[in-house]
Formats: structure tokens, sequence, C-alpha cells
């Protein structure tokens, strides 16, 4: 944050608020870290030039998992090249906090098989100077970062800081409910912006069972969740599944009082969004306030075959998940184990895979094959896509044969629809998870680009409401993704005619020599400004802004009445 009286200003662009209301020509006046003046003819010791340009609130990222990453880059790369300027870790209940000292190397390897982080990179590059999740939001802001970052505390965690080995594979008792929920408050108050869960199928541990989160019965659900609501802040984040699915969220916002966020409506073949956006039209219309998280960008994963996450929802492949590569070799050859997959996939509400969808993105073994779809490879052998893939596996000498698949959200018109309801929000980048398979960070240039600019689904001015002061409104960030007079200065200057989210490129550049995929050469980004400080300049990072580090940790503050609904 500047400490100085000097002033800067954004001059020549159409400032969009991030209310929804249309654009006006003005220059934008910034002075201590905060909006000093919107008008015109404005002065000030440093001039940004926004001709031709959209001057925007910050974009605020709401569903990351930068919560490890943070320690050792703290500009939060990729997200800071597209003109985020604020994100929420601790998503799907993943935060790394509460955490024993014994117990960091466990909390490494779900984190690998969930969210896929090495857990070298892990045990590396976090400082581990903390148990507690207040330790853990005083250790953040001690570091520092580029932008700022916010934190749900994560039910995986806190189960198992409260239930040791027992977190995995029965229900909680009483005592340890009324433990759990005494983490959940010391949480909150110390500044957690809310408790945040997943049941999602796709979700197994690093023994290949569920995560501790979705062996969590009812009682243990409204418990957490009335904790969170008995310090007068914060929200709920629920990754949806068997434990409670979307159109149970609706009666129990309403008897916990607060806001819901639900991860995630997508697009599918059988039309499931259409039917998730009924139900959410019918929970507002009875008073429930849920907000679906939604996305521009394909649910598209880059895996290997030996960590298939999206095939690992059938529990006969999860049964690999802490085995060695030849035992995975030993299953994927032998004919009876694969007739045991098919038929787990059989099962009501398997995830069942789109063959049609996947395609050979890498194999050593013959790299004639990359860029052929599965289902073509079969026919062409006359066999099946299941039997296709296994074989094309086993040929490779570790099994790191690499797929593209989609799991979900390739429908264009469907995208369309879901972005376009009011009471959606934008969500599921996350972005620091899932890093050598996906790079969905890239999702706010996206949606100005490809889906405002070439695809025309909604006004510039409701876009930008989606990417700031709707966020700011439901997480009650205090002073923030609005361009008022008096708020921080977040601030993203970008140009309408050339944004665009540029390439994904995979990389080798975090701890232990892990690699990941990145997206660092977006087009149309002139400026970003963070607590009034330039952190991009003409499509630059500013290296003296990454050193001064002027992101501020938010922490939660006591719920007033928003605009957000």
């Amino acid at each position: 944050m500047s400490t100085n009286d000097s002033t800067t200003v954004i001059r020549g662009g159409t400032v969009i608020d991030g209310s929804g209301t249309p654009g006006i020509s003005a220059d934008v006046l910034v002075s201590g870290g905060k909006i000093i003046e919107i008008g015109h003819n404005l002065v000030g010791d440093r001039v940004l030039d926004a001709t031709g340009c959209v001057v925007a609130p910050g974009f605020i990222d709401i569903h990351t998992h930068y919560d490890a990453q943070i320690f050792w880059d703290p500009a939060l790369t990729p997200s800071c090249f597209h003109g985020v300027t604020t994100v929420v870790g601790g998503n799907c209940g993943f935060s790394i906090a509460p955490v024993r000292p014994g117990d960091r190397e466990l909390m490494a390897n779900t984190m690998e098989k969930v969210e896929d982080m090495d857990p070298a990179t892990l045990l590396e590059g976090v400082p581990w100077d903390f148990e507690s999740f207040p330790e853990y939001l005083d250790s953040v802001e001690q570091h520092g970062s580029l932008l700022n970052f916010s934190a749900y505390v994560g039910h995986t965690a806190v189960r198992l800081y409260a239930m040791g080995d027992d977190a995995v594979g029965r229900a909680a008792t009483a005592d340890e409910i009324e433990s759990m929920a005494v983490i959940v408050r010391e949480a909150m108050e110390a500044g957690a912006v809310g408790f945040a869960t997943s049941f999602a199928i796709t979700h197994i541990g690093a023994d290949g069972s569920p995560i501790p989160s979705r062996w969590a019965d009812r009682a243990e659900i409204e418990a957490l969740f009335t904790a969170v609501a008995d310090t007068g802040r914060g929200i709920i984040g629920v990754n949806g599944g068997d434990n409670l699915s979307l159109r149970e969220n609706y009666p129990l916002q309403k008897q916990i009082g607060i806001p819901f966020t639900y991860t995630a409506v997508l697009t599918n073949p059988k039309g499931g969004h259409l039917k998730a956006l009924e139900i959410n039209r019918r929970g507002w219309e009875d008073g429930a306030e849920v907000w679906p998280q939604v996305t521009c960008r394909p649910l598209s994963f880059s895996m290997t075959m030996v960590e298939p996450f999206t095939l690992n929802t059938n529990p006969v492949f999860a049964e690999l998940a802490a085995g060695t590569i030849e035992e995975r070799r030993a299953a994927y050859a032998d004919s009876g184990w694969r007739d045991r997959a098919r038929e787990a996939w059989k099962a009501p509400r398997m995830l069942v895979p789109r063959w049609d969808t996947m395609e050979v993105m890498m194999s050593a073994a013959n790299a004639d094959l990359v860029g052929a779809r599965i289902t073509d490879l079969a026919e062409s052998t006359g066999s099946d896509p299941f039997d296709t893939l296994m074989e094309l596996t086993l040929a490779e000498d570790d099994l790191m044969l690499r797929i593209k698949v989609v799991l979900a959200n390739d429908d264009v018109d469907g995208i369309a629809i879901l972005l376009q309801d009011e009471r959606t929000t934008l969500g599921l980048s996350d972005a620091g998870a899932h890093v050598g398979q996906l790079c969905d960070a890239p999702q706010a240039t996206d949606l100005l680009g490809n889906w405002v600019r070439d695809r025309n689904v909604m006004p510039m001015e409701t876009a930008i409401r989606k990417l700031s002061g709707q966020q700011a409104d439901l997480f009650g960030f205090v002073d923030r993704g609005y361009l008022r007079p008096g708020y921080w200065a977040d601030i993203t200057v970008f140009d309408p005619e050339t944004i665009d989210p540029g390439p994904v490129r995979r990389v080798r550049d975090f701890p232990a020599n892990a690699e990941r995929l990145t997206a660092d050469a977006p087009t149309g980004i002139r400026h970003v400004l963070v607590n009034g400080q330039p952190i991009q300049v003409d499509g630059e990072i500013v290296t003296d802004a990454v050193n001064a580090r002027p992101g501020q940790l938010l922490r939660s503050t006591p719920r007033v009445a928003t605009s957000a609904n």
C-alpha cells in the first residue's frame, strides 16, 4: 500500500465502476492507496494513459487454491497477469491450516491426489511456521503478496486436526463436532472469509478413499455452518455431492442465514445445467441466497495415466491411488480389472468418461499419436475406447501417457445461458490447483475477450460487475469491488478490442523443480493497481511492486447489508 502523498491519475479511459451501470469518460485520481476522485481534467504526479481502454475495478477471483503457492510465489502467477487484484483461497475445504506438525506430509499427499500439487513442492515451499488457522493468516500477512489475499478455513483440514486418522472412515462424535466448531469459530474471528467444504466424487484422498469432508453427516455439516454464522461474518462455500446436493442448499441456507456459494453448475450433454438454474430460481423465490458458480472455460484436464484425476472417481481406479507404478501397470494389463472398472461405471450417478472428448497429448512411445482421439483410434483397431486407452498406456515405459479429456462445460450455448443468469457468480478458476493438468486462471480475460467482445453474451458493464462488485458484495469485502471515492484503488485498465487470455504453456519453476501450466502472456491488459500501487504498467509487471508486495490480507469483518442480491 502506498505510504506517501504522491498521486496517480489514470487518464482518458472509460470508467466502468462495477455497479453494472454504463461507463463514463473520466479520469481517476489515486493517492494513499485509495481513490480520491473520479472526474475530468484531474492532475497527478504520475499519469497512466488509458486512452481507448476500459478502467474497471480489479477483478476478484473467488475460487482459487493459492493457499500454499503464496509463500514461494507472492505474485500469484498467472492471476496477476490477467487483471486479478484479489483472490480467495481455501476452496473445496482444502486450506493448509489448521495442521499438526506430524500431519504436514499427509496434508501434502492429500493435496497431490485432489488438487494435483506436488508434495515435494509443498513440503519445500511452505514455511510451515504455523499450526492453527489464525497463525496461518498471520504468516501469510507477514510474508506479503502482490495481490490481496483471503481464505476460507477448510473442512478437510479441520476434520484432520480434530479427528486424526479417524477423519477418514466414519462420522464424527458429538464431542468431535464441538471441537471442530471451536476451531471454525476461532478461524472466523481471526479473519477467515468463511468455511468451505467438498462432497464431490472427484475428491479422493491420498489412500484412494473419499477425503475427510466427504465423511461428514448432516449433524456435523449443520454444526460447522452454524459456527460460522454465529460469528456474524463470512460465507459458506459448498462443493456439492451426495452429502449436500444443490437442491438441499436452499433450505439449509435459510436456516443458517449467511450467503452460500455452490461449486459448480456446468453444462453437460444431459442438460443438467438447465435443471440447476431452475432449482436456483425457485430457491431465490423462496427467499434463499445461494450463488452457484459458473465459468466460461471448458472443464478440460491434461492428465497422465499415472495420476488419472478424472478416472479416479471410479472406485476401481481409486484402489490404485496409493499403489506403485508397477501395481498400476499390472492392473491396467489385467482384463479382469478392466471388467470391474467397466462394471463400476454402470452405477448410478457415476462420472462416466466422455471418450469422444479424450485425445492424446503426449506419447513417448508413439509421437505420431499426438492429437488423435481415443474413439478414432479404437474404431481403427476394432477395439473399445477403454481397452485402447489401456493399451496405449502400457506401451509407455513409465505409463506417462498424457491425455486431454473434457469433463463438462463445452456447450457454447449452454455456457452463455449460465453466464447471463443474474443469480450466478463467476468461479471455479481453480487457480493454483491442478497445476499440471489445467490452467483456468485466465478466466477474466477469456470472459471479456471471447465472450463479451467476440460472442456478445452480455454488456461489458455486466461482465465487469460479475468480476468485481458482485464478488465483493458476496464476500463482504469492505470498500472494494467498485470505483468510488474513498474505496481502495484496486484497478484494472484494459483494451476491450485486444483483450485475450493468450496461450497456455508448460514450465518447471516451482520448488523441488516441479512443473506446471501457466498463462503469462495475455493481451490487452494495460495497467493494474493494487491498493493504489501500479503492479503492471503498459502490460509489464513492475518488479519493484513485486518486491514491495502491496497486497493486503483481507480478513473478514462483521457483515453489513450489501447490494449483492
